[in-house]
Formats: C-alpha cells, structure tokens, sequence
C-alpha cells in the first residue's frame, strides 16, 4: 500500500471510528455530511477472468486514446438504451446495452418474466436460476450484449418505495442469493449482467437534482448509512453479486453521505473495488453523472447514455473533456486503460467477439435512434425476432410458486368445480389501453407488471378473467363478472347484474401499480380497492380475495368474516391468468412465502420513512434532502421482531394445502481446523476475502409432509447473534430450501453456514468478527413460525 494511500485509509477509519461510536449512543446526522475518500482507483487484474484479461489488455493496448474512450462514453441516439459506439479499425462491432430486469424492455417478440419481488416469493433456487438463464438467452438472441439488472437497490428500506418490485427482498441474504442465482444464469447465456444501482437507492423522491422556481439547483437525496448497516444490509447482496463474477455494476442517482454515488470514492474505491475484489467496470445510471475528472478518480468507469438524447442537451462531461483531462495531466491514461480493459475483459470472458447475433433494430430503444455517425458501424440483423421459445412454460410455473396463500377459512381453496363463480375487480380483466404498460392511469386491465425502465412489452398477457372462463368452461360452471370499482364500491349496486346471486364463490381482484420515479403515497391497493372488498363480502359469504402488487399492501379487510381466502400474486408476467388458476383449483399446491412483512397498518412502516415533507419540497437549500437510515439493521421483519410488534403475516409466511412437521434440528461443525474470530487473511478474489464463505457448520433438519395431498415446503433457518452495543436483529434469515413431499415422506435437509453468515461487521477493526457467546438456531417454516431452536458456540 503506498504512503498516500494509507493516508487515505486511516482518514476514512477515523470517521467510521467517530460514526460507530455515536451510533451507539444517538444519531448524529453530522457524522454523515462528508463520505471518506479513497483514492486512487484500484486497478483490476481480471481475477478469475485471467484469459480474458490478457485478451482485454492486448486490444486495449492497440487502441489510440480517442479510441480507447470511445468505449467509456456512450452515445444516446443508437439501436439500443444505452450504446457504446464500434471501433472498425480493430473489428470491435460495439457494445448494445438493454433494460431491464424482467424482459428486454422495449423489444418485440420478446417474454415478459415474473418480477424479481415475485421470483423471491418462490423462494425456490432452480426457478430464480431458471428465470435467468431464459433472460440471458433473450438478450443475447435480440443482440444485446449487457442486460440492465438484476436489482439489489432498492433493497426495501421502505415500504413506501416505488421500485422495490425491480428487485428481490428487503432481506439481505434472500436478495442475495436472488442475485448469485439470476448473475450466474444469466452469464451462463452469454450476456452481461448488471448490478445495480450501488447503493442507498431506496427512494424515488428526490433521486435527481431539481431546479426550485428561483432557478436554484437543489442536490439529491441523501442516503445517510453507518458502516455496520452499510456491510451487513445494503452491500450484503452486491457481494453476492461480485462473487457470482457479475460484469458490471451500476451506481445510483442518489447521494450517499453527501457524496454523488457515481463518484463516492469510498463507496466505489473502496468498498466495491478494493473490499469486494469487483473486477468488471462501474457503469453510470442514465444522467447520474456530475463531474469530470471527479468521477473518473472515484471509480466510475463507463459513462451513459452519452451527451444528447433522453432529454439531454448539455454536452457530456465525458467524451472529448476526457481526452483534454488526458492531455493536460489531470487523469493518467493509466486510469483510462484500466477503465478501457474492466469493460473489454467481460466481453472477452462471454466470449462476446465471436458470433454474436447481430441486433434487432425492433428491440432497441424505438425513440432516440436516430442521425449518429456511428450508426451504421452497429451489426444489425433481422427485426422483430422472435426469441420467446418455450419461456411460457417457466413464465407459468414460477408465477404461482411466487403466489402466496395467505388466508384460507375451512378449504375455500383449492375450488372444486363451484357451480357460479363472480369475478369483480378491474384487475381481473384484459388490458384495455394496450400491452405496454407506462402509467398508473389505465383504470382496466390485470397488473401483470409494473412501470418504468423495468417493465417489459407484452406481446400477449394471459388475464384472470380469461383463465377462469377456460377453466370453469371444462368444468360446466358459470362465470359472472363485474369489473366496474365506482359500481362495486357501492353495496347496492355491486351485485345489480350478477344472477343467480351470490355466486358460490366470489373471486375479488385488487391492484397496486408502482413505477420508476415515484414512491407510494398509500400502502392501500388502488381504485378505492377497500370499499370493493368490502362491497362485496357484504353480499357474499364466501369471498376470496386476489392481489397484484408491486409491493406490500395493508389490508384492513383481511379479518372481515367473510373474506374466506386471500392469495397475494404479485407480478406473474405474461401467464398471469394461468399461474393464478392453477393456484386456485389445486393443479399446484401453493408453495410462495412472503419475502416480506406485512404489518396492520400504515403508520406501523413509519420507522423507514421517504423523506418527502411539504418543507423540503419547498426548500432552497441545495443540501436539504437528507435521508437518515436511523433504524440501522432493523428494517421490515428485524423492526418487527426487535420491537415486539405484531404483525399481520410475517416475512417468510405462507399456507399449503397440506402440513408440514419438523423434527432432529442438528448442527455440526464441518471446518475441522480451529475457527478464529477473524477471517484467515487471504489474497481478495471477486466477493472479498474468500475465507469468509468458508463453511464453518452444517444445520440439519427433518422434514415431512403430514398432510392429505403433495407439496412443496420451504424450510428456514435463522440465527442470532450477539448482541452489540448498537441494536443487532433478533435473528436473521442465514438458510432455506424447497422441498417437494408426498404424503408421509420426509427428507433431511441441510444449510450451511459460511463464516460471513455468523458474524458482524466491527467498524473498530474494519472486518467481519465471529462474535463472543452462543449463537442461536432456529429453523422453521417463517420468521415466526420456528419450529425447533437450539444454539451452538462457535469457538
């Protein structure tokens, strides 16, 4: 380490020495006005990727220097979201950059995949790995070289967030092996993926400048974090991410600790680069950048979308003000090589140089292509190719295991051929404003996913509606219905065109929309969806209740004596309709969990606030927007627990048409040498010290199904740690399995425990500790259903 550096380092201790320390005591929002830094940017040596490296060193070494930063500044107008024009002195066709998370956004022919929050709903490893081997093939069949997620931030800090939906889980372990599952699969296909955004994203509100109506430029939202919280919260699932050997990570719009996040050098330098061993290239959200020479230092390696387009007029601070930074000596063309070779070495590794399929020009971005002199320098195909395959099938199964059963009075599901059933709801019918979904206006039509940059271009959607009549069809029922919310919020008029009334089953659908740029202002569903419920369970005793949601809902209707059954669906994708009927008349058991908390009541969310008062929207104080994560590690199910709140459903909670028992809870250590507090130091690879996922101890189970029918279980351990002197978790999520069972059969089921998932992260030290004392065990079938507890001493 050279002097310099050091200086640096001991600096940026100095600070998260002073922040734990008052943490422990009160928070003090002025530890957080400045984010240490850490400079210079770490060079990668492609660890892991060697061949490829060598491959990225050899052509960035032929490169002249406008040339090598042509590959560090995209350029708006193209075929595709984001483009790195081609270089056709050295064959080098460019790099096609698409959205998003779930579907190739824009594209045609292209499948619409269930959302991440509905992915983490199954809880199943092989479906989440499934749905991202089946999104790489696509991206690269449509010719686009990097796909725009998965989504780690937002983790979920709040409920009231608008894209939490993009990713996962406010869990950190279960986001995290989300994004190991959906990385691994997606490079398997040969396309890039991208991590994103790093880090503190979990507001909408504020996560850009605005101009106040004097002119005054007002800065982001800041995301205040202390550093325990940072490692064990926010960059738990982005080491997951860097260790599954993801390409690229891209940083977010807002501030974090004052400091933009695409030119925070402790976040990129420091921790990404340095901390998690990060050998791919730091990517810019679209117009997240605010400086030069700034960013460059701080570890931002690729620049986008480029200087004009997407509303852009200003020219960039990148491009032709890089090579002046160049020449006059304020960047080192050292810096710039090593920017050029993180972009290029991923390529190589995917073998992207060697018969890629060309782009469809129906699959880019359809309003900014344009005039560009590098246009015609991109390998364009066929338009309109149809990359779907038999993606439906998958689309299907992992919508209803991503749906969870949450209520179920005396059987009301699995139907059994019912004589009438009414469908009411207008989410239960087919999309009336077209199929590709942009606004929370369109008042008809099933939410099958949400909006923004992570949304996708349906070329067809299966509706409930549509499902059910197929269904009730072979079955000889009789299917009524009344989409019409104004009309079903009124007791008297909710049931004025349904005979015979009531229906031996009313299925009731409700929506939640929720998009990039804006945060909720309500966790009630849509379209005055109480008054609907309650409608109608006034006129029908046997009332179930379905929703399609981007995020929690609260639902003051969920005890009303007859809502009979409710069934959260989130967001299917394109099989919406069938995933759902095949939940509902029992061809699949349901097997979804809660990937999240839902409590009573809105204000019990008010610990993890967005920062949105009517003071500072009328501020003029450039730094007013300030977000402090307070609550530290107690957010959603660990802020429940910690304070003893009941809970409407619990995280991890899900019924079964069958039963499940628990039995032989076993743990044994597995490591054989002496465990230490401290990691064994070790030469960084991508994840950070590779001793910290070192199985120290196995945890064994027996489970068997107890019950009439075949199932799926899904097992969790939790653990808890010592306390610290600052508020730890009761217990946090560390394993979970799914299982399928007949009748009476059993299985043993194990988890193990890494060495990163039994400790804490010491800011005195800076590393992960295994704390003094007994850590706890307990495994069940949700946060609050344990079902066998013991504990164990690590050392």
């Amino acid at each position: 380490m050279t002097p310099n550096r050091m200086t640096y380092v001991l600096s940026g201790l100095v600070v998260l020495l002073t922040l734990v320390t008052a943490q422990a005591l009160s928070w003090d929002h002025s530890l957080f006005t400045s984010s240490p830094p850490l400079y210079p940017s770490p060079a990668s040596a492609g660890i892991g990727w060697e061949i490829a490296f060598a491959q990225a060193d050899a052509f960035v070494g032929n490169l002249t220097l406008d040339e090598k930063l042509t590959l560090l500044t995209g350029i708006a107008q193209g075929p595709c979201v984001g483009n790195i024009p081609a270089i056709p002195r050295v064959n080098f066709q460019g790099l096609c950059l698409q959205d998003g998370p779930l579907s190739i956004r824009q594209a045609t022919y292209a499948s619409v995949f269930p959302a991440g929050l509905t992915a983490a709903a199954s809880w199943d490893k092989g479906l989440i790995y499934q749905r991202g081997l089946y999104l790489g093939a696509e991206f690269k069949a449509k010719g686009a070289h990097v796909a725009l997620g998965p989504v780690a931030g937002p983790l979920g800090r709040s409920a009231y967030g608008g894209r939490g939906w993009e990713g996962f889980s406010p869990d950190p372990y279960l986001t995290g092996v989300a994004m190991e599952q959906t990385i691994s699969a997606m490079q398997m296909s040969g396309v890039q993926a991208t991590a994103k955004h790093f880090i503190g994203n979990e507001q909408e509100t504020q996560r850009n400048p605005s101009i106040s109506k004097n002119g005054v430029t007002i800065e982001s939202v800041s995301a205040n974090i202390d550093d325990r919280t940072m490692h064990e919260l926010y960059l738990w699932p982005f080491a997951n991410a860097v260790r599954a050997g993801v390409a690229s990570v891209m940083c977010s719009y807002n501030r974090l600790n004052s400091s933009y996040s695409c030119q925070n050098s402790k976040a990129l330098n420091g921790l990404l680069k340095e901390e998690l061993g990060f050998q791919g290239y730091v990517m810019s959200d679209w117009e997240a950048v605010h400086a030069g020479v700034a960013t460059v230092e701080a570890g931002l390696d690729m620049n986008m979308p480029g200087p004009v387009g997407f509303g852009i007029t200003t020219p960039s601070f990148w491009g032709s003000n890089l090579t002046m930074a160049v020449t006059n000596g304020s960047v080192s063309e050292v810096r710039i090589d090593d920017m050029a070779r993180r972009i290029m070495t991923p390529y190589f590794h995917l073998r992207q140089n060697i018969d890629y399929p060309p782009i469809d020009p129906e699959s880019g971005d359809i309003n900014s292509l344009g005039v560009h002199p590098y246009l015609d320098t991109f390998k364009f195909g066929p338009a309109n190719v149809d990359v779907r395959g038999t993606h439906a099938q998958l689309i299907r199964e992992l919508g209803a295991a991503g749906t969870v059963l949450l209520k179920n009075i005396d059987g009301t599901l699995p139907l059994n051929a019912p004589k009438t059933i009414g469908v009411f709801g207008n989410d239960a019918g087919d999309l009336t404003d077209g199929l590709y979904p942009i606004s929370d206006k369109y008042e008809y039509g099933t939410l099958a996913v949400a909006g923004g940059s992570g949304t996708g271009r349906l070329t067809y959607v299966v509706s409930p509606l549509d499902a059910l009549k197929d269904r009730a069809a072979r079955d000889g029922s009789l299917v009524q219905y009344l989409l019409n919310n104004e009309l079903l919020s009124n007791p008297t008029t909710a049931f004025q065109s349904i005979a015979p009334s009531p229906p031996e089953v009313c299925l009731v659908f409700l929506k939640t929309w929720m998009q990039e740029g804006e945060d909720r202002t309500t966790l009630l569903a849509d379209w005055n969806s109480t008054a609907v419920v309650e409608s109608v369970a006034s006129n029908c005793n046997n009332t179930v209740v379905i929703t399609h949601t981007g995020g929690m809902n609260v639902m003051p209707w969920a005890n009303h004596p007859n809502v009979t059954a409710i069934v959260a669906a989130h967001l299917p994708g394109q099989e919406s309709g069938n995933s759902l009927v095949d939940i509902l008349y029992g061809d699949v058991n349901p097997s979804g969990k809660l990937p999240y908390t839902i409590a009573h009541a809105e204000e019990d969310y008010a610990f993890a606030a967005i920062a949105n008062s009517t003071q500072l929207q009328e501020t003029e104080d450039p730094n007013a927007w300030q977000s402090d994560f307070k609550e530290g590690l107690l957010i959603d199910y660990r802020h429940f627990d910690y304070y003893n709140r009941s809970v409407l459903y619990e995280f991890g909670f899900g019924l079964s048409y069958t039963n499940f028992s628990m039995s032989n809870l076993n743990i044994r250590n597995v490591y054989g040498n002496k465990i230490t507090a401290r990691p064994l130091p070790a030469p960084i690879v991508p994840g950070g010290n590779p001793t910290l996922y070192d199985v120290l101890f196995q945890v064994t189970a027996v489970v068997t199904n107890t019950g009439p029918v075949g199932g799926a279980a899904i097992p969790q351990l939790y653990v808890s740690l010592p306390q610290r002197q600052d508020p730890t978790p009761l217990k946090v999520l560390r394993g979970f399995e799914k299982v399928s069972l007949q009748p009476g059969e059993d299985t043993t089921v194990t988890f193990d425990l890494m060495r990163r998932d039994i400790s804490y992260w010491d800011t005195k030290h800076q590393e992960w500790i295994i704390g003094g004392g007994s850590i706890g065990v307990h495994a069940g079938f949700s946060s609050r259903d344990i079902r066998l507890v013991a504990s164990f001493s690590p050392m």
